[in-house]
């Protein structure tokens, strides 16, 4: 794991509690690419404290959650408890060859060494089956909007993406899948402004700063919050976002025989 993930999402408190779900739009949309329906198998990759996975839940899909970091685990198991949980990572996958209809990777691709989860997802993602990506990239059009994410630039200027605008620069091919479809939608998530600050506290660059400076740029975001004219007074603000979403086919190539990690009971 990237040590800032492993870090950042320790306690998933205010990760759970500010970052956004996912619009209906965008779930039907990967649902109906990938072929999630009753009796498939799905594992949700990266699951982290659930909010793609209990979204999955309404297909009545055979549905497994694969998480690495024990916080969040415990978390998703609160929200979520009638889905079984493994530890796990994309580089390391817990099931055998060939086993699963679908992977969906919800917000965590960027953090994965990408060689090592495409082969393994080549190996346990059935010929024919899918995967597909989804993100919630910062919609920065509005201005108070784009001076929150400005602080944050400072912030993530060593972490694992480019930039939150463009991830598609993440979605990269894979060997042994076929070309991307692809999607864009939009929401918004409505929030105090409390829980805006609780929203950028849940990113893990903040998170595994020292304190001192961590509330240096809470405060900042606070103070945006306070003056901007947008949105100062304001009980209730709406926070932005374009949701985009990539699915893709694994092609009935044969997959090279290479020893599997250890199998989940699955």
């Amino acid at each position: 794991m990237h040590d800032v993930a492993a870090a950042g999402f320790a306690d998933p408190a205010d990760y759970e509690a500010a970052r956004p779900s996912y619009p209906d739009v965008a779930v039907d949309w990967i649902a109906q690419a990938t072929g999630i329906a009753p009796e498939r198998s799905v594992v949700d990759l990266a699951a982290g404290t659930g909010k793609f996975t209990r979204l999955l839940e309404r297909f009545h899909a055979d549905l497994l959650a694969v998480e690495p970091v024990a916080g969040m685990r415990a978390a998703l198991r609160s929200a979520a408890g009638r889905v079984p949980i493994v530890a796990g990572t994309a580089e390391a996958i817990p099931l055998r060859g060939a086993s699963v209809d679908v992977v969906t990777i919800a917000q965590a691709w960027h953090w994965f060494d990408h060689e090592r989860a495409s082969a393994e997802l080549a190996r346990v993602v059935r010929p024919g089956g899918a995967v597909a990506f989804v993100w919630n990239a910062r919609d920065r059009s509005s201005a108070w909007v784009d001076a929150i994410w400005g602080i944050m630039d400072r912030v993530e200027k060593r972490a694992p993406w480019r930039d939150h605008e463009n991830w598609r620069d993440s979605a990269t091919p894979m060997r042994g899948f076929e070309p991307y479809e692809t999607a864009q939608f939009r929401h918004e998530q409505p929030l105090a402004p409390d829980a805006v600050v609780r929203r950028v506290a849940s990113v893990s660059h903040v998170a595994v700063l020292p304190e001192a400076e961590r509330q240096t740029v809470l405060d900042e975001v606070r103070e945006v919050l306070a003056t901007h004219p947008d949105v100062r007074g304001l009980d209730v603000v709406r926070l932005p976002y374009r949701v985009d979403c990539f699915a893709c086919r694994r092609t009935a190539e044969a997959v090279r025989s290479r020893p599997a990690p250890p199998a989940s009971t699955r």
